[in-house]
Parts: C-alpha cells; structure tokens; sequence
C-alpha cells in the first residue's frame, strides 16, 4: 500500500489515490499508467507513445518526469513516438528507416515527427 503511494505521489497524484478512474483527466489517467509502471521498480520503461493524447503542458510535465526518472533514478527508458517535443530530449534517437532500425542524425530527429 505503501509502494502505491509513493508512486501516484512520485507522478503528482498523491491526493487522488481515493478518486475513481472515470472521475480523472486524460493527463492523470496517463500518470496513474506511469505509476503503475513505477511500482515494480524497473530498470527499463517502454512507453508507446506516452504523451501521444495530452495537451501541451501536460505533455511537457510527463516528459519531464521522465527525465527526472532517468537522471535521478538511472531508469532507462524506451520511448516509441511521433512527436518531436519527446525525441529532442533524448540522450539517442533511433529512427525506422526501409523496415531497419538506424542511429538518426541530429537532424533527423529534428525532423522527426
């Protein structure tokens, strides 16, 4: 019980844990999915497109987050998107290219979304 209050807390949602999902954000939604991650301790996180269904702020709250996770708790973290906002805060981007996984050049992930 413990473990699970730490993790909504850990993503903001620390006040919530009574709340019910119907009555939660997109946004929250998306963070109880990062906390439920959060609570085995991983070493590895793959998010399929993590801030695909957020707004703005939100997007950049997560992506944050993420990045807090990496740095302080040396999780890696493996993240499948589109947008561009994600893939220029990553340490490597990879991009898909003829069916084969390639480094991409700074400025493919420019470009990339």
């Amino acid at each position: 019980d413990e473990r699970g209050k730490e993790a909504l807390r850990r993503v903001g949602l620390a006040d919530f844990a009574d709340r019910r999902p119907s009555e939660l954000s997109g946004g929250q939604k998306q963070r109880v999915a990062i906390a439920r991650a959060l609570f085995c301790e991983p070493k590895l996180l793959l998010c399929d497109e993590p801030t695909g269904n957020l707004d703005s702020e939100t997007g950049r709250e997560v992506i944050e987050f993420f990045r807090e996770l990496n740095s302080r708790d040396k999780v890696t973290l493996l993240i499948v998107t589109h947008e561009r906002r994600v893939s220029t805060v990553a340490k490597r981007v990879l991009a898909m290219r003829d069916g084969a996984l390639v480094e991409a050049s700074a400025e493919e992930a420019e470009h990339a979304s």
